[in-house]
């Protein structure tokens, strides 16, 4: 419909309702408590989340883009251990793949039993999991926990 500029409230009103089909036949794939994406509050923060996760990868593009464009500028590449509060599988991967997706960090490895993940990242600033998780995760898990769990 965007592509082709016709707007038929017909193939609006199938769409939607072949959406929903799937959506309430195939929601508990996801989750557990599939009833619980019925609440608003979970698509605000999603939102917000966005905003808070394209701002985030902004500041990590210059910061990339910088230290290619400088030698001087350090570059420490390692892997680090960072601990996570998020426990269902989907708040973990959508944690794990905007890590990666954030330019400077990519997951590599998913502990879920204890709650870990391993992050190679361009400059590593601390070995410390705790400073290493508020440093790269508590960003963006605050709000994936309000969204998914």
């Amino acid at each position: 419909m965007l592509l082709s500029f016709s707007f038929e409230w017909q193939h609006l009103s199938v769409g939607l309702l072949v959406a929903l089909v799937v959506a309430l036949s195939m929601g508990d794939m996801f989750t557990d408590k599939a009833h619980k994406w019925f609440e608003l509050k979970r698509y605000a923060w999603f939102i917000v989340y966005m905003f808070v996760f394209a701002w985030e990868c902004l500041k990590a593009n210059f910061d990339v883009a910088c230290r290619v464009l400088n030698p001087r500028l350090p570059i420490n590449p390692g892997i680090v251990k960072v601990k996570t509060i998020l426990k269902t599988e989907t708040a973990l991967t959508f944690l794990a793949n905007f890590i990666t997706l954030t330019p400077g960090t990519f997951s590599v490895d998913v502990d879920q039993e204890k709650g870990y993940l391993y992050i190679h990242w361009i400059d590593v600033k601390t070995q410390d999991i705790e400073e290493a998780s508020r440093i790269i995760v508590s960003k963006f898990e605050r709000i994936l926990k309000e969204v998914f769990e």
